[in-house]
C-alpha cells in the first residue's frame, strides 16, 4: 500500500486561480483470499484546496469535492478519512459479494478515482472527477464528471446559477452545432449518436478559459464504445446567455 498526503507547492497555474493546494493519494490491492491472484484494486488521488481563501470557502469546496467523489456523508477527519472510509466500505461490499461464490471466473475488481481543478473563468472554478469501475463482466465504466464552485463563496454553482432563464433551448442548439467537432468531424461515430436532436444542457459541465464543456458518460447520447463524449461551446456564442 503506498499512501501520500503532501501540500503542493505549486498553485492552480493551469486554471490561473491563486489557491493552495494538497494532494490525497493511496494505491491499493486487496487480494480476496491469500495464494489467489483475483483482488480489489482501488487508487484515489484527489486534488483539493488548503490555502488562498477563507476557511469555511476552503471547507465548502473540500466538502464538495468528497461528496461528489464518494457520495456520502463527509467525516469529520476530512479529506483523509472519509477516503479511508469509502475504501473500508468497498472492501465489505467486495468481500461479502463473493464469500458465498464458486472460484471459477473472475472475482477482481478495480475502483480508480482522479480529481483535480481543470478550469477557471472570472470567479469560476471547475474540478473534474474522473472515474473507472470494473464489476466483472465485458468491460469497466468510466466516467467524468465536473462540477462547478464560485470561489468567493465556495458555493457549487448549477446550469440554473450559471445561466439566464430560458437558456435550454438556444444552448441545446449551441451543443448540437458543435456535436460533430466534438467527435474529430466522424460521421460514422455521429450517425451512432441515440437523437442528435435532443442533446443539450445536462447539469454535467465545466468552464474553462475556452467556453463550456458538457460532458455525457457512456449511454447517455451514444454507445458504449464512443466513451464520454465532451462538446465544448465557445464563450462568444455563450456569453449572452450567461448571468453577469
Amino acid at each position: 500500500m503506498k499512501k501520500l498526503l503532501a501540500i503542493a507547492a505549486v498553485l492552480l497555474a493551469a486554471t490561473g486561480c491563486q489557491m493552495k493546494t494538497a494532494t490525497y493519494a493511496d494505491d491499493q490491492a486487496v487480494p480476496l483470499e491469500e495464494g489467489q491472484t483475483d483482488s480489489l484494486i482501488m487508487s484515489i488521488s484527489l486534488e483539493y484546496p488548503v490555502k488562498g481563501a477563507s476557511n469555511e470557502v476552503i471547507d465548502k469546496i473540500s466538502n464538495s469535492i468528497l461528496g461528489t467523489v464518494f457520495d456520502m456523508e463527509v467525516e469529520p477527519g476530512g479529506v483523509e478519512e472519509t477516503a479511508r472510509q469509502y475504501e473500508d466500505n468497498l472492501k465489505d461490499e467486495y468481500f461479502n459479494e463473493y464469500e458465498d461464490a464458486p472460484t471459477a471466473g473472475i472475482r477482481s475488481w478495480e475502483d480508480r478515482v482522479n480529481g483535480y481543478f481543470s478550469g477557471r473563468y472570472g470567479q469560476y472554478v471547475s474540478y473534474m472527477v474522473e472515474y473507472y469501475g470494473f464489476r466483472g463482466g465485458a468491460h469497466g465504466i468510466a466516467t467524468m464528471t465536473p462540477v462547478v464552485f464560485d470561489r468567493k463563496t465556495g458555493d457549487l454553482v448549477s446550469e440554473e446559477t450559471f445561466f439566464i432563464d430560458g437558456y435550454r433551448n438556444p444552448v441545446a442548439a449551441l451543443i448540437q452545432n458543435h456535436l460533430l467537432d466534438a467527435l474529430e468531424g466522424d460521421e460514422e461515430a455521429f450517425g451512432q449518436i441515440f437523437e442528435p436532436d435532443l442533446v443539450g444542457p445536462n447539469g454535467n459541465f465545466e468552464v474553462t478559459k475556452d467556453g463550456v464543456t458538457w460532458y455525457y458518460q457512456p449511454y447517455d447520447i451514444a454507445p458504449y464504445d464512443l466513451g464520454v463524449i465532451s462538446v465544448t461551446v465557445p464563450w462568444k456564442e455563450l456569453k449572452s446567455y450567461v448571468l453577469k
